[in-house]
């Protein structure tokens, strides 16, 4: 198949592998203009360099006031504080606007970029004997850094908001297999933050009789008809998945057809729920090889998080006693045992008695078998949105989740973990499938992937899927960043009951 290009200053042909039978010429449109990923752009550009230059202005006057510098000594210093975090920020690519608005890595390359920058400042205050630099490394630049990690979390947050109303999308066509795209269109449609609207799909046959969707995504043609249909529809992002007859020179073909069209071309591995700290690319001869690490649940990286738990539990347990107090008070109020303990399923398979505010009626669990037929959750677990069983101070625990926090002890104990997979039930573990018990593999938390993407409204299968995603691709970041999005999950109550 013979595919004319068109770029900026000409057009060119590239050959498609495929049948002679199916070979056409297909113009594809130069690179178009995002709009709304242009104005994002700048819209994070001028924040980033407002607030360096408001910190900068604020700088030169504590110089001035504080330091008795004359007004020219703090500038210069502000001059080279600003430019070596510039400098950095420029390094780490922290403007890229494939990273702008997507998952942690932006905030990971700023915050490397100002790591970066006071280490090289204090390391140029410490040549050339500039003490003047100090009050950079050790104060300017981390509140430098963290208002800018503030400012793109609010142009985020309004960017995610625009998302909801299906704004500023980046249109996606799949190729796939019919469950590969309908798996897709799920997660985009569960998730639509991310920004994809998946609006057409290219599969191995084509569309039977001219006619043909996958949970209402039309499928617009076969595999040889990619190209053609990227420029007739004016698709943004090419998602490709685990496709039979889609061979690695068809892929290639279809990478040098989309040079200088500016859409995005998605490959998938095909390894599930795998990815962030395990996987690597590899290039072997020329070819770019995935590695996948193995997961690490043992040695330095359990103890550093066992020993962050333990300490974070402890903390939080003295902030909040006067909060245990006045819950335990309106409970005991209402009669009966302030803490309800129940069995659960920790490491490897062993039990352990989790602690939670009692938040039911005391003989709640002798009426579950009463219950069963009004129970609103799939697979092995119980769970009622209007539960009868639901005490009225413990409405509210469970709304704000507040019922929860006594499992900080168990956190204290070693049982639990700040974060982690759900801690489940003997009864859920016996119906668990080979690749459910790898759940166990680590300590269960407090809360996790679960808690942040909806709880209880979750099905039996999305939970699971969730929790194994924490398992494959644990890391510290992960940890930072669910405890970070638990604090919205909790003031939203989004499934919690």
């Amino acid at each position: 198949m013979s595919t004319d290009i068109g770029i900026a200053g000409g057009t060119r042909d590239v050959i498609v592998p495929g049948p002679r039978s199916s070979q056409e010429r297909v113009a594809v449109t130069p690179a178009r203009i995002r709009t709304w990923r242009t104005l994002l752009v700048r819209a994070v550009v001028t924040a980033d360099l407002g607030i360096i230059v408001a910190v900068c202005a604020v700088a030169i006057a504590l110089g001035v006031a504080v330091r008795s510098w004359d007004i020219s000594t703090a500038a210069a210093f502000s001059c080279i504080g600003a430019g070596v975090a510039l400098t950095m920020m420029a390094a780490m690519r922290c403007w890229d606007a494939q990273v702008i608005g997507q998952g942690a890595e932006e905030f990971n390359r700023l915050v490397r970029a100002f790591l970066g920058a006071s280490l090289v400042l204090a390391l140029v205050g410490y040549l050339f004997k500039a003490d003047e630099l100090r009050p950079w490394v050790v104060g300017v630049l981390p509140v430098t850094g963290a208002a800018i990690l503030a400012g793109r979390y609010l142009i985020r947050r309004v960017l995610h908001a625009a998302r909801r109303e299906n704004v500023c999308m980046s249109s996606v066509l799949v190729v796939g297999t019919e469950d590969g795209i309908a798996d897709l269109v799920a997660r985009t449609r569960r998730v639509p933050h991310h920004g994809w609207n998946v609006v057409a799909a290219c599969t191995s046959t084509g569309p039977v009789d001219g006619h043909a969707t996958v949970d209402g995504v039309p499928v617009v043609g076969d595999l040889d008809q990619v190209a053609r249909h990227v420029a007739e529809l004016g698709i943004d992002v090419v998602a490709i998945a685990p496709t039979p007859g889609w061979s690695p020179r068809r892929l290639q073909a279809l990478a040098w057809a989309l040079e200088g069209t500016g859409v995005d071309l998605v490959v998938d591995p095909g390894l599930m729920e795998i990815g962030g700290p395990r996987l690597h690319v590899a290039p072997v001869d020329g070819i770019p090889m995935l590695r996948l690490t193995e997961p690490r649940f043992d040695g330095v990286t359990r103890t550093v998080k066992a020993g962050v738990d333990r300490l974070g539990a402890a903390a939080l347990l003295l902030v909040l006693a006067p909060v245990f107090l006045t819950i335990a008070v309106l409970i005991k109020r209402d009669g009966g045992p302030v803490f309800y303990r129940q069995e659960r399923i920790g490491l490897n398979g062993s039990t352990f008695r989790m602690v939670k505010f009692r938040s039911m009626v005391v003989n709640a669990d002798q009426q579950v078998a009463a219950l069963a037929a009004t129970n609103e959750a799939a697979g092995p677990l119980f769970k009622m949105k209007a539960d009868p069983r639901v005490t009225t101070v413990g409405a509210t625990l469970r709304r704000l989740s507040l019922d929860e926090l006594p499992q900080l002890l168990n956190v204290l104990g070693g049982s639990m973990s700040l974060v982690g997979p759900r801690p489940p039930l003997g009864r859920e573990v016996a119906t668990y499938a080979d690749d459910a018990r790898r759940k166990l593999l680590v300590r269960p938390g407090m809360t996790g992937l679960w808690q942040v993407s909806g709880r209880s409204d979750l099905s039996w299968e999305e939970s699971v899927r969730l929790d194994l995603r924490y398992v494959e691709n644990w890391s510290p970041v992960l940890d930072v960043n669910i405890l970070w999005k638990t604090v919205g999950a909790v003031l939203r109550g989004r499934g919690a009951y």
